[in-house]
C-alpha cells in the first residue's frame, strides 16, 4: 500500500480528522488532529489493511509558531511505512498520549515533553526524563537560552576570533 492508499484509508474512516498528505519530502506525511491521535494510531495498528504493529519513532519538531509531535510507522509484514504528524500552537502544546497503542512511545513522549514541553494527556508517568525535575524550560526550542552555567553563552563576553 503506497502512501496515498494509505491517506484515502484514513480519510474515508477519520474524515476531517485526517489532514492532507504531503509527499514533497522523503518520507510522506498524514496530517492528524492533536486530540484524534490515538484513534488514528490505534486504528492504523490494528487494521489488517494497514497493520503498523511498529511505532519506529517518535519526535518532537520546533516548526516556529508550532510545535510538531512526529510518529514514523511501520508495518513489518505489508512492508510499507508512514510518517504521522500533529501540529500544536507553541503556547499551548497538548496532544493524546499513544502509549496505550505502543507501550514504546511512553519514553520517546516523555522525551518530548522534556525537551520540547508537548504534554501527553493520558500519559501514564509524565515527567522529565533527561534533566532535572527543576530544570527550567525546553532546551530543544527555537527561543530557548541556556542558562550560562550548562555552556550556554554569555552576553557579556566576546565570542570573536
Amino acid at each position: 500500500m503506497d502512501a496515498t492508499q494509505i491517506h484515502a484509508t484514513l480519510r474515508q474512516r477519520f474524515g476531517d480528522a485526517v489532514h492532507d498528505l504531503v509527499t514533497e519530502r522523503c518520507d510522506p506525511w498524514i496530517g492528524v488532529q492533536p486530540m484524534r491521535i490515538a484513534e488514528v494510531a490505534a486504528f492504523c495498528k490494528n487494521d489488517p489493511s494497514l497493520d503498523f504493529k511498529a511505532m519506529m519513532n517518535l519526535s518532537g519538531v520546533d516548526a516556529h509558531a508550532n510545535v510538531e509531535v512526529v510518529y514514523h510507522l511501520h508495518s513489518l509484514t505489508k512492508l510499507h511505512k508512514i510518517v504521522l504528524k500533529v501540529a500544536m500552537h507553541k503556547a499551548s502544546p497538548v496532544t493524546q498520549t499513544v502509549t496505550g497503542v505502543w507501550r514504546g512511545a511512553n519514553w520517546f513522549e516523555r522525551e518530548c515533553y522534556d525537551l520540547m514541553g508537548v504534554r501527553f494527556e493520558g500519559h501514564p508517568d509524565l515527567r522529565r526524563l533527561l534533566l532535572p525535575d527543576d530544570w527550567e524550560g525546553h532546551p530543544l526550542r527555537k527561543e530557548y537560552v541556556f542558562p550560562t552555567e550548562y555552556g550556554g553563552i554569555d552576553n557579556t563576553r566576546d565570542y570573536s576570533f
